[in-house]
């Protein structure tokens, strides 16, 4: 965090010439004494910066000395941007403190670095439960590239069935999803969803993307997620549990579970999301103490097969 304050500091110092301790401290949301703290170490590490006391006094860079942070690669430069993303795994702490970076920087730097920003959503966990690092796979820096700079790309694609084909796509973001990484963007269909592992070649054009006004790469991947979890979990049960029983629900089926309201036993009314019914009902055996099942038949009718079985053998 204090590698981030100072390169904010510095950043100040070269849009406005002069700052005081009090305008460092109300910009980063720190303390004054913090703000002066943080001052001296500009210094001592060897920053060009001096101090000068009095009415209209402050700090200022030496000679009005220009420390750039565009002087980085690009793509250094937008990657310490990208984990101030809205969706990026990091700390709220850390994503404020960029963020006022992004605001420090001289244009046109500051559009890719809001680009970047934007550009990605990551999730650890993959289908399912397990939580895994992501690995960058192959043409993941060209495809990034391209959507914080605003380009359209020429896709080569090999789907599940193994057919190649090559199509124009207009990339709007990337989304890590375990170990899995996506690009969503928009095609002559329609908005589409690829997995990066199986781009087999990107051409990057110099025509401008078209991207929808109101798009947001959060909100698109929740509603990507969502239609896959119904695509995997197709079938849908409906219960009624006890109040001091839905933690234990969330606990157990986590974004399969959807709580409703109360009932007039004062019971609340869920759906949960399954596989199939022998599946689900196997899953749901173990909580009959909290839980009643209300529909389908078929899952009530194997809870009481499992529980003839149960009572056959341990009677």
């Amino acid at each position: 965090m204090r590698a981030d304050r100072l390169i904010a500091i510095l950043l100040l110092l070269q849009q406005r010439e002069q700052v005081t301790a009090p305008e460092v401290a109300r910009e980063l949301e720190i303390s004054e004494r913090t703000a002066r703290r943080d001052l001296d170490a500009l210094a001592m590490a060897g920053v060009p910066v001096y101090s000068t006391q009095g009415r209209g006094g402050g700090w200022r860079l030496v000679g009005g000395a220009r420390t750039d942070l565009s002087g980085l690669t690009a793509s250094e430069a937008r990657a310490l941007f990208l984990v101030a993303g809205p969706a990026a795994p990091a700390t709220p702490a850390v994503k404020a403190a960029l963020r006022k970076l992004v605001h420090a920087l001289p244009e046109p730097f500051r559009v890719h670095a809001e680009a970047a920003a934007a550009s990605l959503v990551m999730e650890p966990q993959r289908w399912g439960s397990h939580q895994v690092e992501p690995q960058p796979p192959r043409f993941l820096d060209e495809l990034q590239d391209a959507v914080i700079r605003g380009f359209q790309v020429r896709l080569g694609y090999v789907d599940r069935q193994g057919a190649a084909t090559q199509r124009n796509v207009h990339p709007l973001g990337i989304v890590a999803k375990g170990p899995s990484w996506y690009l969503i963007c928009t095609t002559e269909a329609g908005r589409r969803t690829f997995r990066i592992d199986r781009v087999s070649s990107v051409e990057p054009t110099d025509d401008p993307v078209h991207r929808p006004e109101d798009f947001d790469l959060a909100e698109s991947w929740r509603e990507i997620a969502e239609e896959v979890d119904r695509q995997r979990m197709p079938l849908e049960i409906q219960a009624v549990c006890v109040p001091h029983g839905i933690g234990l629900l969330r606990m157990g089926f986590g974004s399969r579970l959807v709580v409703g309201g109360s009932t007039a036993d004062g019971r609340i009314e869920v759906v949960i999301r399954g596989y199939d019914e022998y599946t689900l009902a196997g899953e749901l055996s173990g909580l009959i103490e909290w839980l009643e099942v209300t529909g389908p038949q078929g899952v009530r009718d194997h809870l009481a097969s499992i529980g003839n079985a149960l009572v056959e053998r341990y009677g």
